[in-house]
């Protein structure tokens, strides 16, 4: 059976072959009737439209790539899915890479994309990301691009992102009011603007509270759940006074959890536990995880609108970024629930 081409329609429309390729390609140069009556013909005849030809002849993919650090994590997952919805009803395909917090492979993801003519990028940075190069070749390519959660804020980007410092006073206020006054709380040893805006959250709702900021509570590391237990083990050994923890994300607070239990430390009349991002497993767990939520859904929905507005504005990276700011949602469950 003979391949149905663009030109077969045009001939049964009698039109020309550019009029049935711009309407194909949606070109608001064509009316709305005309672009009706070459879809429903298209259909007829049966035509499948040449992806790669037709990206060629526009210049455009419809196709969008997302970085994100790892899908391990149901934060970025959930993410990725607020962006599916919004980007695939507006027609556009997604190109998913995972950098796994490594400088290396972000690079690699970017370049693949650029490579692969993507018609804008989400991103969200690396733990390791203190080389921007890749991005500024992005914003040179004039490609639109939104961070989604981490961004550069000295690349003055179109962003979406929660209000961190906001969820580290939450957290910690919520452990005041339980009546917990010895707080740890564990941190980022690496310069990523969300978890020090999370410390700094923290030291000021102890301080509004008038409770003494104690630096050996402060405690700094590779986040997981192997350093959650390594902190709990470390301040045992030190015969160090807490009876609350707030860890900068779940999974290690999950770590903290685990470690408490084994040493027979009853939750939360003895130590409270709070986490940040409510993954999926903090309802699961027993006692259940306490958490700040980042309304996940919503962030990738706006980031995607972002960037569609990025796009159908044909805005260039000099234009006035757009900075939305979430507000962050205090989970309260049995870790932390002693009133």
């Amino acid at each position: 059976m003979k391949k149905v081409t663009i030109l077969d329609i045009a001939k049964e429309l009698n039109v020309t072959f550019s009029t049935v390729a711009r309407a194909l390609n949606d070109h608001p140069a064509i009316s709305a009737a005309t672009k009706k009556a070459v879809r429903e013909t298209a259909e007829r005849l049966n035509y499948r439209q040449n992806k790669i030809a037709s990206s060629l002849r526009s210049g455009r993919t419809n196709v969008i790539g997302v970085i994100v650090p790892s899908l391990r994590v149901t934060f970025f997952s959930s993410v990725v899915s607020g962006i599916e919805q919004v980007m695939n009803a507006n027609g556009y395909n997604i190109l998913l890479y995972q950098s796994n917090e490594s400088l290396v492979k972000e690079k690699k993801g970017i370049e693949t994309f650029l490579q692969s003519r993507v018609d804008g990028i989400l991103a969200s940075i690396t733990t390791e990301t203190t080389d921007y190069s890749s991005y500024e070749e992005i914003i040179k390519r004039k490609t639109p691009l939104v961070f989604f959660d981490r961004a550069i804020d000295q690349l003055n980007i179109s962003s979406v992102t929660i209000n961190d410092y906001k969820g580290g006073f939450t957290a910690t206020e919520h452990l005041i009011q339980q009546g917990y006054k010895r707080i740890l709380h564990i941190t980022a040893d690496r310069e990523i603007l969300i978890f020090r805006e999370r410390l700094r959250g923290y030291i000021d709702a102890l301080r509004y509270y008038g409770l003494p900021v104690d630096d050996d509570l402060i405690v700094k590391g590779d986040f997981s759940p192997e350093f959650g237990k390594t902190v709990i083990k470390e301040a045992r050994l030190k015969n160090l006074e807490y009876d609350a923890v707030f860890a900068l994300e779940d999974f290690t607070a999950m770590g903290v959890l685990q470690q408490l239990q084994e040493f027979n430390v009853k939750i939360p009349e003895e130590v409270a536990v709070i986490g940040f991002a409510n993954e999926s497993f903090g309802s699961l767990v027993t006692p259940q995880l306490s958490t700040i939520d980042q309304q996940t859904i919503l962030m990738g929905k706006e980031a995607a609108k972002l960037l569609l507005k990025l796009k159908k504005a044909e805005l260039t990276q000099e234009e006035k970024p757009e900075k939305i700011v979430l507000d962050p949602l205090l989970i309260v469950r049995a870790s932390s629930r002693r009133k």
